[in-house]
């Protein structure tokens, strides 16, 4: 009886010396990523969310069935800063493309005012830090396609006056200025009026966004912007060779101007395999093959677009035609940026409610997973808290310091 306590004693002390020389349980570093999570700012550059807000079923304050953004979700997720995109159809030009993004720009403060105990308009990074502080789900705007100021600058300038924050230079299509990553080039990047666009943009502190654009025009934008320019919600080419996202000497590029790229959950961006299949049964990109039966079902209605096209992926993954994605793919991305570039240009872009999102991440709920994962990988706490919103607000302050030396400039002029 005495020889079994003392080997008890005996297991019972290495276990303790375990813990002490770092084999800290599983549940201890649950614990860590958890208050890590909830205690830092979690910023997402891209939701499409604002195409909700025209429906008669949805409502942001209440937790949906569906999609993946609301205020339940968010506070379940963590998720206290969210760029809502505005967003329509490239084709759409002049001014019934200004008309349109205005009638979201508008949804989106109205919604913001609606729901004013949780959620606070933002246009700065101190903005952003004051909600933090005071508990508050800080909201900002970000206009995905430069089509949507109606080739005329002056639009862009009343943009910035209605708090949009940045500015997509392309979309799906080209506009008249500047060449899409998933159109036939016409301008070869940039033309000039695009590049007094990048510059008026510097002016007013709006952060350029190269999502969307060609390698062409990415390369223009960033010669002739002055602030560091982010990758809203794109991912890296090295692991899915998809040309939304960036090529490993692009990020080098994007990284020592001081830009971040902002990773996105889209499934076909994340992961070759699930790319290669979905392009084997869809057409492509640019000739998906599902499109044109999703409009005749919904016309112009972006909501249904989403929930048609949604359910199309669904039936493909259950027929075996399209490989399952896990949400993993997403810390596989991150890693790769970091090991190309630091973790000081790397953030999160998930664009929720516009794509397709990985098993695990089917909301903006499921974000502490992302922290606790790069928390197992080794990663410090300040290097995740860069990531998970401290990179992009470091990017903002550093464009709102360029518009203030500019108007200086333009003022002793």
């Amino acid at each position: 009886m005495r020889s079994s306590r003392v080997l008890l004693g005996f297991g019972l002390c290495l276990f303790a010396g375990a813990l002490l020389v770092g084999n800290v349980p599983a549940d201890d570093i649950s614990e860590r990523a958890r208050k890590l999570h909830f205690s830092s700012i979690v910023l997402d550059t891209h939701a499409d969310t604002p195409q909700r807000f025209f429906s008669q079923t949805f409502d942001l304050g209440k937790r949906n069935a569906d999609g993946h953004v609301d205020i339940p979700r968010m506070r379940e997720g963590g998720l206290n800063v969210q760029f809502f995109s505005v967003w329509i159809d490239g084709r759409i030009l002049g001014p019934p493309a200004v008309q349109k993004a205005l009638d979201q720009i508008d949804a989106i403060r109205e919604n913001v005012k609606k729901h004013s105990n949780d959620l606070v308009f933002c246009r700065t990074a101190d903005d952003i830090r004051r909600a933090h502080a005071q508990g508050k789900i800080a909201i900002l705007i970000g206009i995905e396609g430069g089509h949507m100021i109606g080739n005329d600058i002056r639009v862009l300038r009343m943009f910035g006056d209605l708090g949009v924050r940045y500015v997509t230079l392309s979309h799906f299509y080209n506009d008249e200025w500047a060449d899409s990553s998933t159109d036939k080039p016409v301008h070869n990047g940039l033309t000039d009026f695009g590049k007094e666009v990048v510059r008026e943009m510097n002016r007013q502190g709006i952060l350029v966004d190269i999502s969307h654009v060609s390698d062409k025009s990415f390369y223009d934008a960033l010669e002739v912007s002055k602030a560091p320019l982010m990758a809203s919600h794109s991912s890296c080419r090295a692991i899915s060779n998809h040309a939304r996202n960036m090529t490993d000497q692009m990020i080098k590029d994007l990284a020592a101007k001081g830009g971040v790229i902002q990773i996105n959950y889209e499934e076909a961006f994340l992961d070759q395999a699930y790319k290669d299949a979905y392009e084997e049964v869809a057409g492509g990109v640019v000739s998906n093959k599902f499109q044109a039966d999703i409009r005749k079902t919904c016309g112009d209605d972006s909501e249904c677009q989403m929930r048609e096209s949604a359910k199309v992926v669904r039936r493909l993954t259950e027929e075996g035609k399209l490989p399952h994605v896990g949400w993993e793919k997403i810390i596989e991305h991150i890693d790769h940026v970091v090991k190309l570039v630091g973790p000081s240009h790397v953030g999160l872009g998930s664009d929720f409610d516009g794509a397709d999102m990985p098993e695990g991440m089917e909301d903006c709920s499921k974000l502490p997973k992302i922290t606790e994962a790069l928390l197992r990988k080794g990663y410090s706490e300040d290097d995740i808290r860069k990531i998970l919103g401290e990179n992009t607000l470091r990017v903002m302050a550093q464009a709102e310091r360029v518009a203030k030396e500019m108007g200086s400039k333009d003022a002793a002029k």
